[in-house]
């Protein structure tokens, strides 16, 4: 059996398992190229999933976006640590002091500090995104500004705004002149009824007794598509990692540089942020990726450059990131002889951390079960619109203490899953980081 037909063997018991209804799957290595596909578009309507179906990768996007940007740094149209202003002079947020001194760079590394979870959906005018920045200023500023790392939707829809802002174009036909004509990407779409007419994945979701249902809506607001508009292919997302891999004229080297070198430490699940990569290093790999999450289609495109190595998942259900999760370390095992280091829990009073976290679009909770601590999610709504319902909550995750500041997951469900305690000054807890998100204690 080949190492790709080893990953086929946990796609294949993943779907299963999780009841996945369709996957796309490519890997590069060593200048070789292998897809496969499996399962079906929709538990409605099937139809076979081949290797060219168009999915949602979500916030893959935001690579894209943040590449956009540095082609305009190396035209010197653009400045990364010149402040949003210079571009937006119209930008507001709910403190003018944070408004006045965000930088470009800020926008790209996750530190601005406002509210990022924002999906209010414009219309599909031109003016969209400037429509959704303007109302920016209503949203709340959770963190100081670039002192805390918590993931920010709303920060590089912004960047997309300075991208057609500056390119003097809306951002769609900026992203396809600046990023995807010079990689010859063909066949990639940000608008339902450009997907429409070919072969593309539907999103699925739990319903309250765990049958799989198509999510709808489908398509995702255009005021959002800096952060996770594009649909695609897994060849087409293949080929924007080989770019990554091989390099090109599309970016200089030293571009390529600065994207992917530590930006800000995250902790936890990741090393650190590049702009818009994820980073980390295994065993002296290094790695860059980024994951994506739209209603019902899970994706992940994970990046070893110097091991000439890039694995692109597309699935369409929301379980698909325990799938994509299974698939990547099988990867890293048979492709690149590493394996994400076990933690050991240690005794710590979980007294103090007991009780409920909040966030926009959800709630954790930390309590206790029997003789085991359990963290549960809870879902509010709120996307892809503000007032899309909440859908229901997964079954809690058993955790156990890595440390005082640090908590993993040990069921199989969750499993890997690291969850970071930030306190304050004086040592109480602040923030709980939980899937890239600051939650803040609830006072009981």
């Amino acid at each position: 059996m080949s190492r790709f037909e080893e990953l086929h063997e946990v796609v294949r018991a993943q779907m299963e398992e999780h009841s996945v209804p369709g996957v796309s799957l490519g890997v590069l290595f060593e200048g070789g190229e292998e897809t496969a596909a499996f399962g079906v578009t929709s538990i409605e309507h099937p139809l076979d999933v081949s290797v060219d179906t168009l999915f949602q990768i979500g916030s893959i996007t935001k690579t894209f976006t943040a590449t956009a940007l540095m082609r305009l740094v190396e035209r010197g149209d653009v400045d990364l640590d010149a402040r949003v202003r210079t571009y937006l002079a119209e930008l507001r947020l709910s403190e003018e002091d944070v408004a006045s001194r965000a930088t470009v760079r800020q926008l790209l590394t996750h530190t601005g500090g406002w509210l990022g979870d924002f999906f209010a959906d414009f219309g599909r005018g031109d003016d969209a995104l400037a429509r959704y920045v303007e109302a920016l200023a209503e949203q709340p500023q959770l963190a100081p500004l670039g002192e805390v790392w918590s993931y920010n939707n709303s920060a590089f829809n912004i960047a997309g705004r300075v991208v057609e802002v500056v390119a003097g174009k809306p951002y769609e036909d900026a992203l396809r002149e600046l990023v995807f004509e010079p990689l010859g990407i063909e066949s990639a779409y940000f608008f339902a009824d450009e997907v429409i007419t070919y072969r593309f994945a539907v999103g699925h979701e739990r319903a309250e007794d765990e049958r799989s249902v198509v999510g709808r809506p489908w398509a995702i607001g255009r005021s959002s598509h800096p952060a996770g508009g594009i649909v695609t292919s897994v060849p087409e997302l293949l080929r924007y990692a080989r770019f990554w891999i091989e390099g090109g004229d599309l970016l200089r080297p030293e571009s390529v540089e600065e994207m992917t070198r530590e930006q800000a430490a995250i902790g936890g699940n990741l090393d650190a942020v590049g702009l818009a990569w994820m980073l980390r290093t295994i065993d002296g790999v290094k790695i860059i990726s980024h994951g994506g999450g739209t209603k019902g289609q899970s994706t992940a495109l994970v990046i070893a450059p110097e091991r000439r190595f890039a694995l692109a998942v597309f699935t369409n259900d929301t379980y698909g990131g325990v799938l994509n999760d299974r698939v990547l370390k099988k990867a890293y095992d048979v492709y690149l002889g590493v394996r994400e280091p076990e933690l050991e829990a240690v005794d710590v009073d979980a007294e103090p951390y007991l009780g409920r976290y909040e966030a926009r679009m959800a709630d954790v909770e930390i309590s206790r079960a029997d003789d085991a601590l359990q963290l549960r999610f809870l879902p509010k709504g709120g996307f892809p619109t503000p007032d899309s319902p909440a859908p229901p909550a997964p079954p809690p995750a058993l955790v156990r203490f890595a440390s005082e500041n640090e908590l993993f997951a040990v069921d199989d469900l969750w499993k890997g899953e690291r969850i970071v305690i930030l306190r304050d000054s004086g040592g109480r807890i602040e923030w709980l980081r939980v899937g890239g998100r600051v939650f803040a204690p609830v006072d009981s």
